[in-house]
């Protein structure tokens, strides 16, 4: 029993910041990782073969994180339905919705890696790869592609531990395999002359050993989390479960896609005005990058709690939880907000010395402020709507988001108001604040404590 107290974790009593943070922390640290170890293939790469490396790199890693869609959004529901699960004293449905949800990813990633492996070329095509590049990013897109599996695989396994309140195990195996990844990048790439192709090859390398570490884990500890898993619960999809998984999953990866896409059209809009202004655009999706790894990890480690709490009718440490999160995002955007307020020069200068793209950097200012403090907002909304599982407010958000208000403001500013570049920034930052004023709705209305179906 002990064993078991040690792995699983309660957030239905006891300090709601201590929770909230150490539970966080690793969740921030795995994140860190991965951008770490994707920046990784650039920067080797480009070292090998100059500017043609790093577009191939860059664009395949387009290619290859959207189509992680899925399995985000699928896996972010699952962690979810398991918290509730937890929360609700259900664990005898943990096993057999494991089960499901891993048959279900497993199916929707050999599915989507076969179908894009036929399309790989008139993909590449859409994203205007240039002539130059082009057999170096087929070659990395064809390998990323291919292991995609692995990806649905280990975000399926994340969310069961985060869903149980484990964050420290995937964060281990994280930091194992981005080690892994560095090392055959060298290899391969330095040491065989294999290319873009080496860099991704390591990179599924590094994602294969963190799904099948975190798989032994969870398989061997299984009976110290507290629940039955079966070989048989892998072997069958339970309608109701997927029903359950489907129904959250779906909102949650239209979301994901949408978001990416919306922000593929704003981008290339903004790429329209030039190369200075392309440049800035990339390094305005630094700021980005960094502003989620708070955001992200505050809101997954808040929809696990708030899950745990509505599962068992825990109501009033909800906005415990929620305030928590919003003082943690908001003390990480003030102090990021400063940084580039007091030293823009330094900070812009970290990523480019050329002076027209510092230029452009210092109207950029005011749209970094609006991204961070964006960020900081939706991290506790994000974690009600996506912790009470209800469809409807995720598929709300999903679209307006998404879609509907990132393109529509930016179009707004940049086009029908001639703000032209500063337009489609000002638009995309604005859009950020979408699911903070749909949590707060969503909130004072009540109905987060009554129109919870996934544990009845």
């Amino acid at each position: 029993m002990s064993r078991q107290t040690s792995l699983i974790t309660d957030f239905t009593t006891g300090s709601v910041p201590r929770q909230l943070i150490a539970f966080a922390a690793p969740l921030f640290c795995s994140n860190l990782l991965q951008v770490v170890y994707n920046m990784a293939d650039m920067i080797i790469v480009g070292m090998a073969l100059g500017k043609v490396g790093l577009s191939a790199v860059s664009i395949g890693g387009d290619v290859s994180n959207f189509l992680t869609f899925l399995a985000m959004g699928f896996s972010s529901a699952g962690q979810v339905i398991i918290a509730q699960y937890v929360g609700a004293g259900q664990k005898e449905k943990i096993g057999r919705f494991v089960g499901t949800m891993f048959h279900f990813l497993f199916l929707c990633a050999l599915l989507l890696s076969s179908v894009c492996l036929l399309l790989r070329q008139p993909i590449l095509g859409l994203m205007n790869t240039p002539s130059a590049s082009w057999g170096e990013a087929l070659d990395y897109a064809t390998v990323c592609i291919a292991g995609l599996v692995f990806i649905y695989g280990y975000n399926a396994i994340s969310a069961v531990l985060r869903g149980l309140g484990d964050s420290r195990h995937p964060f281990i195996f994280i930091s194992i395999a981005a080690v892994m990844n560095i090392v055959l990048d060298l290899l391969f790439v330095l040491g065989f002359g294999m290319g873009a192709m080496g860099a991704a090859l390591a990179t599924v390398i590094g994602q294969g050993f963190s799904f099948v570490a975190c798989a032994v884990f969870l398989w061997r500890s299984r009976e110290s989390f507290d629940f039955s898993l079966e070989p048989a619960h892998f072997l069958k999809l339970e309608p109701a479960l997927l029903g359950g998984l489907v129904k959250l999953g779906v909102p949650m990866a239209i979301k994901s896609a949408s978001i990416q896409f919306s922000k593929l059209f704003v981008n290339s809009w903004i790429n329209s005005y030039g190369v200075e202004v392309s440049a800035m655009a990339g390094i305005a999706n630094k700021f980005n990058s960094i502003s989620n790894l708070f955001s992200n990890s505050v809101n997954t480690a808040g929809a696990s709690m708030v899950g745990q709490n509505i599962g068992a009718k825990q109501y009033k440490r909800v906005p415990r939880i929620m305030l928590t999160a919003f003082g943690v995002t908001m003390a990480t955007s003030t102090l990021l907000s400063l940084a580039v307020i007091l030293f823009p020069v330094q900070v812009f200068g970290i990523f480019t010395s050329e002076p027209e793209v510092l230029a452009i950097a210092m109207e950029y200012i005011p749209i970094a402020v609006l991204i961070f403090f964006g960020s900081a907002c939706r991290a506790p909304s994000n974690a009600l709507i996506n912790g009470c599982g209800h469809y409807r407010i995720n598929f709300a958000t999903a679209i307006l988001d998404g879609l509907v208000l990132r393109i529509g403001l930016s179009v707004l500013f940049g086009l029908a108001l001639r703000m032209e570049y500063m337009g489609f920034w000002l638009g995309d930052a604005l859009a950020g604040f979408t699911p903070l004023w749909i949590g707060i709705a969503y909130y004072l209305s009540g109905k987060w404590k009554a129109e919870n179906t996934i544990t009845r």
